[in-house]
């Protein structure tokens, strides 16, 4: 079965392609105008072993916002067509990962019931452009889109850079656990029947 799709959008304020690949060995190829945020999806696909090839274009002369909130969008829609009725998967995914001082816990439930709960010390300031902030509206957008329940916790950390690259890459690890397959599973892991 293959779990490969390619997903676009163009509106006024950005143009936006995506290709992934659940299935693959943490190839990234990120494009956003954004160098930060090309990093932070970077480390998201290599650490969830997903191929991952974005091209967006936007109006980073007006805001960030724009681009960051339209590539969760369509990285939700990706995700969300790429697991088809999600027959087999694991489902619930759980990763903490430590980047130098910072800590950091993503949960992650497929269960088509998009919710975001996002723990970040409210004390620490960016002096970088991408910012807390930011990565809030691209993981909001990426739920409603992928029909996640996804749960954010930095538990601590000092440098705001290290705290998100924790958080990229245990959300990559999250998500490449619950859209594993499990043999022993015959449709979705579901007492409804569906999810």
């Amino acid at each position: 079965m293959s779990r490969k799709i390619n997903v676009s959008r163009k509106t006024k304020e950005t143009q936006i392609e995506i290709q992934l690949d659940l299935d693959g060995s943490g190839k990234a190829d990120i494009s956003t105008g954004i160098a930060f945020f090309d990093h932070m999806l970077t480390a998201f696909a290599v650490h969830g072993f997903f191929d991952l090839k974005i091209l967006a274009k936007g109006d980073i002369e007006v805001d960030f916002h724009h681009t960051i909130e339209d590539v969760g969008l369509v990285l939700g829609q990706a995700f969300y067509e790429a697991l088809g009725l999600k027959e087999g998967i694991i489902r619930f995914g759980d990763s903490c990962v430590p980047m130098d001082e910072a800590l950091s816990r993503v949960t992650v439930d497929l269960s088509n019931r998009p919710y975001l709960v996002y723990h970040f010390p409210d004390d620490l300031k960016s002096t970088g452009s991408f910012d807390a902030y930011l990565a809030k509206e691209f993981f909001q957008a990426f739920c409603v889109k992928g029909g996640l329940n996804l749960h954010i916790n930095a538990y601590y950390g000092s440098n705001e850079h290290h705290m998100l690259e924790s958080i990229f890459k245990a959300m990559g690890k999250s998500l490449n656990m619950a859209t594993r397959i499990n043999e022993n599973l015959c449709g979705s892991l579901s007492s409804k029947g569906c999810l």
